[in-house]
């Protein structure tokens, strides 16, 4: 599977492309912003696009109206058509917001039931009691997600509504040639309707790729040969930028071990799960970290650990975001350019260097020396061995371990070394030793 090698870079168009953030009904061409930066993704060394949602919507994206259709506030179908085959061009793959757990109210279907109410044919489409009302006096209660009730839970279990979802990947298949899709909120997604995803999917595309996002419990569970390929890691993503913050690096460590370890416990092994230190939903790494030296660490950790590391757009300059209670409009601003950086820069030495290693991409973890503020784990395969080594203080630190033995290359200054059992970290540092 060729995300398992990749580098994913995560955009929210609507955010990034500057649209407004409620549907004015007005067709402006902005999503092929997302083409004129075609030539910096191939800098950077991303491979595949994760785009949110660019489906017409009644505000934020994840209240569909129409699912094939690109909102009007980002411009037509012929549009985004252009901006897959300029990203196709430059060897950049596609993936889109597979948002089928819920629609908004201005949804089609949903509008069909609001007038005709038990004489609309789609009104099992919903999860819907005629016996209530709703807080928007429609005749009728329906299931919102979570309790949004402006997200309109589709009912997944009707043949009806699995088969008019799947008919429009086919129509972004054939329409736009996307790769893959990223499923929101997949731990609320009928686990029959995703294993049917998975299998429609295999036959449309035999390399489409499903990534889940997943919060919290087994993802065993969703992740597995007949369902999902990959889902969001979020029990990493947390001990990343808490362990930096709390100068315990035991956190990751142990995070790390506990799922791809060599212990036969281990619960994720030979997984390749979707790694991140910020996203669309969550405070940026360069507002959330209280010591800003410790953002390139971060990512040191994030390009050497297992699984499918992904950027958040703006990030990779130390771009700023708090969530804020009710508004995540602060975590999805528009560039008007890139604005690289010497992190941008040290970003794309890590990608280049995990891209062209086995051991980083596939490679199994085991830990070597954990303390406080210093980390070194090793990743191996049959064909090659890297010690990924972090200090998180500011003063040197020698590692001391049997491990540390013999002729090896510093991947990222390119020197040559030969360690007797000692390795000295400089302050803030990280490195990627080949053995």
């Amino acid at each position: 599977m060729w995300a398992y090698k990749g580098i994913f870079y995560q955009i929210y168009p609507i955010g990034f492309c500057g649209a407004p953030t409620a549907n004015d009904g007005i067709t402006v061409s902005r999503i092929t912003k997302i083409a004129q930066w075609a030539d910096y993704f191939k800098e950077l060394g991303v491979d595949s696009i994760l785009l949110n949602p660019i489906f017409d919507s009644d505000n934020h994206g994840y209240d569909t109206r129409d699912f094939k259709t690109i909102d009007c506030r980002l411009g037509t179908n012929e549009d985004f058509k252009e901006v897959c085959e300029a990203l196709h061009n430059n060897g950049v793959k596609i993936v889109l917001d597979g948002v089928f757990n819920h629609v908004g109210r201005g949804f089609w279907a949903f509008k069909d039931v609001q007038e005709k109410k038990w004489d609309s044919p789609y009104k099992d489409w919903f999860c819907i009691n005629f016996d209530g009302n709703s807080g928007y006096n429609d005749g009728f209660w329906y299931e919102g997600w979570e309790g949004h009730y402006e997200l309109v839970k589709l009912n997944l279990c009707n043949p009806a509504v699995r088969d008019y979802l799947c008919d429009c990947v086919r129509f972004w298949v054939e329409e736009f040639d996307i790769d893959g899709l990223r499923l929101d909120v997949a731990y609320s997604l009928d686990r029959d309707f995703i294993k049917h995803l998975r299998w429609f999917t295999s036959q449309l595309k035999p390399e489409f790729v499903l990534i889940g996002e997943v919060l919290f419990g087994d993802y065993n569970l969703i992740v597995n040969d007949d369902m999902l390929h990959s889902c969001t890691n979020y029990e990493c993503y947390k001990g990343l930028f808490s362990s930096l913050n709390d100068m315990n690096l035991f956190e990751i460590a142990h995070s790390l071990n506990r799922q791809f370890g060599p212990e036969q416990w281990c619960i994720y092994r030979g997984k390749h799960l979707m790694t991140f230190v910020d996203n669309h939903d969550v405070t940026r790494l360069a507002s959330i970290l209280k010591e800003k030296k410790h953002i390139p660490l971060a990512y040191g950790i994030l390009m050497g650990m297992p699984g499918i590391p992904c950027l958040y757009y703006g990030s990779e300059w130390g771009e700023e975001g708090v969530k804020e209670p009710h508004n995540d409009y602060a975590l999805r601003p528009c560039f008007e350019e890139p604005k690289p950086n010497e992190l941008t820069e040290w970003i794309t030495k890590l990608i280049s260097l995990r891209q062209n290693s086995d051991a980083l991409c596939n490679g199994t973890y085991n830990n070597v020396v954990i303390m406080n503020k210093q980390l070194i784990f090793e990743r191996r395969t049959d064909s090659e061995c890297i010690f990924v080594a972090i200090n998180a203080d500011s003063c040197d630190y020698t590692a001391t371990h049997g491990a540390l033995n013999g002729n090896l290359t510093d991947l990222i200054t390119g020197e040559e070394l030969t360690l007797n059992g000692q390795l000295t970290l400089p302050p803030y540092s990280v490195k990627y030793l080949k053995f």
